[in-house]
């Protein structure tokens, strides 16, 4: 007799199922060992993986490359000083 394959949970992760993880893998870009590490913090569940996931990536620091060179934030800081000070003229009265 033919026999149906069992359906898989739409919501929990089995760590068994080497499609099933290399597709939630590649939709949230983790690595195997970040996707192991979330999945025994918070369980299989793909929403708590989703969210951790996405704390994840709020919490981690932007890149070096993203903030301007020293040599640009001195200058911007020399020609704030500069124009702060002018001096005011006073009211004629």
């Amino acid at each position: 007799m033919r026999r149906s394959k069992p359906q898989p949970i739409r919501n929990k992760l089995d760590l068994a199922d080497r499609t099933q993880v290399r597709l939630v893998r590649k939709r949230l870009g983790l690595s195997d060992a970040e996707l192991i590490s979330i999945v025994e913090r918070t369980g299989n569940s793909i929403a708590a993986i989703s969210k951790e996931a996405a704390l994840q990536r709020a919490t981690t620091l932007p890149k070096p490359d993203d903030a301007p060179p020293a040599a640009v934030i001195a200058s911007a800081t020399v020609g704030e000083q500069a124009t702060t000070e002018v001096t005011a003229i006073p009211p004629n009265s």
